[in-house]
C-alpha cells in the first residue's frame, strides 16, 4: 500500500499544508495510507484528519518513519546534514545551483533517499501542475506596498504577520495607507500573465496602484529597462533561469530613479540567474524590508514563503490543484512523479 506521510513544517512563520483534510479523505478512500503529524501551528487543525481515518504521528517523528514511507511537506528540512534514506515530497530549491540545495543533494545521495521536488513537477507539456503562485504575488505585492507606505513616513517596513483570510488583510492595507493622503505609487509588473504576475496586479488594482504590466514580449530584448526605475514599485513574478535577464543591475542604486521599492517575489538572491543584482539575501517577516540605499532610498522585499501570509487560502487552492497528482502516488516511476524523479536524478549525479 502506498503511504504518503504528512509531515509537520518546522520553519519559522510556516503554517501552510499540501493537503487538505478532505484531500486527505479522498486518498484514503483511494487505498492509500495517510499520516499525518500532529501540529500546533498548521493551519488546519489535526483534528480534521483525524476525522477522515487519518492516522496521527507525533511532531517531527518523520526521521523513524517506516523506510516506504513518503514524507510530505512543504519547507526545507532541518540543516543538520543527516542522510536521507526516505522519498520525499517537498519544495528542495535544490536545482539550480543554491548552496544550501547542494547540500540538500548531498544529503540524499548519503541516505539513498530521493527529491520529488514540488516545482519540478510538471504535466506533458512541461507546465507546472500546482503552484502557490497566485498568493504569493497577491501577499508580496502587499508587502511591496507595505514598504512604501513606511517610507512615505520615513521609516523602512515594520514586522509583517499571517492574516485569517485576505480581506482582513486589504482592511490592514487601507487603514495603513489613510497616512499618506490621496498619493499612490505606480507599478510594474514582470511576469504578470503568470499566476504569480496575476496575483501582484490583483491587490494593485484592489488597492487602487496602478500597474504596467509585462511578459515576455517585453523583455524579449534582453534589456536594459529603464522603465524599471521609472516606477514607484517594481515587482519580480520571474522565476530565475538560465537566460533570464537582468531587470536591476547593481548599478541602479546610484541612477536616476523614481524606483524606491522592489519587490522580489520569485524571491532566489543567492542564484547566478537573479534578475535582481542589488541584493544578496532574502528578506524576513520580523524584516521584510532590506535597504540597499539611502539616498534616494531603495528597498527591497523577498521573502520566500510568501503565501503563508494567508495560510488558510493559500493552502486550500494549492491542495486542490495537487491532489490528482497525489492521487497517482501508486506509479512514481510515471507521470509527474517519473519526469520529477528524472530531474532529481540528474542534479544529484552531478553533486
Amino acid at each position: 500500500m502506498t503511504h504518503l506521510w504528512v509531515r509537520a513544517e518546522q520553519r519559522d512563520n510556516e503554517t501552510r499544508v499540501g493537503l487538505t483534510p478532505e484531500g486527505a479523505g479522498k486518498l484514503i478512500a483511494a487505498g492509500i495510507q495517510v499520516t499525518v503529524e500532529d501540529s500546533p501551528t498548521r493551519c488546519l487543525p489535526t483534528a480534521r484528519y483525524a476525522a477522515t481515518g487519518a492516522q496521527i504521528a507525533g511532531q517531527n517523528t518523520w526521521p523513524s518513519a517506516p523506510s516506504d514511507a513518503i514524507i510530505f511537506g512543504l519547507k526545507e528540512l532541518p540543516e543538520d546534514g543527516t542522510p536521507l534514506p526516505h522519498r520525499h515530497i517537498m519544495f528542495g530549491h535544490a536545482f539550480k545551483g543554491q548552496p544550501a540545495g547542494q547540500r540538500l543533494l548531498r544529503r540524499f545521495k548519503d541516505g539513498g533517499g530521493a527529491l520529488y521536488d514540488l516545482e519540478y513537477l510538471v504535466d506533458a507539456d512541461n507546465r507546472r501542475v500546482a503552484a502557490f503562485g497566485y498568493w504569493a504575488g497577491y501577499a508580496g505585492a502587499a508587502v511591496a506596498l507595505k514598504c512604501w507606505i513606511a517610507q512615505q513616513k520615513g521609516q523602512v517596513a515594520g514586522p509583517v504577520a499571517p492574516y485569517p483570510s485576505s480581506n482582513h488583510l486589504l482592511a490592514d492595507l487601507q487603514s495603513e495607507l489613510v497616512g499618506t493622503g490621496s498619493h499612490r505609487p505606480n507599478a510594474l509588473i514582470i511576469g504578470a500573465l503568470g499566476r504569480v504576475g496575476t496575483g501582484a496586479a490583483d491587490l494593485c488594482t484592489v488597492m487602487g496602484v496602478a500597474t504596467t504590466r509585462w511578459d515576455m514580449a517585453e523583455t524579449a530584448h534582453g534589456g536594459p529597462f529603464p522603465e524599471v526605475l521609472a516606477h514607484d514599485i517594481f515587482l519580480n513574478c520571474i522565476l530565475a533561469r538560465p537566460g533570464t535577464p537582468v531587470f536591476v543591475p547593481a548599478n541602479a542604486t546610484h541612477q536616476p530613479r523614481r524606483l524606491s521599492v522592489i519587490g522580489d517575489i520569485a524571491c532566489d538572491p543567492d542564484s547566478d540567474f537573479s534578475p535582481i543584482k542589488v541584493y544578496d539575501r532574502t528578506t524576513t517577516w520580523d524584516a521584510p524590508a532590506l535597504r540597499v540605499h539611502t539616498s534616494p532610498v531603495l528597498d527591497v522585499t523577498a521573502i520566500d514563503n510568501l503565501p503563508s501570509m494567508l495560510p488558510v487560502e493559500s493552502s486550500e487552492d494549492y491542495a486542490d490543484q495537487l491532489l490528482p497528482s497525489l492521487q497517482a502516488l501508486g506509479d512514481l516511476d510515471a507521470g509527474v512523479w517519473g519526469r520529477a524523479k528524472a530531474t532529481f536524478d540528474q542534479a544529484v549525479s552531478q553533486t
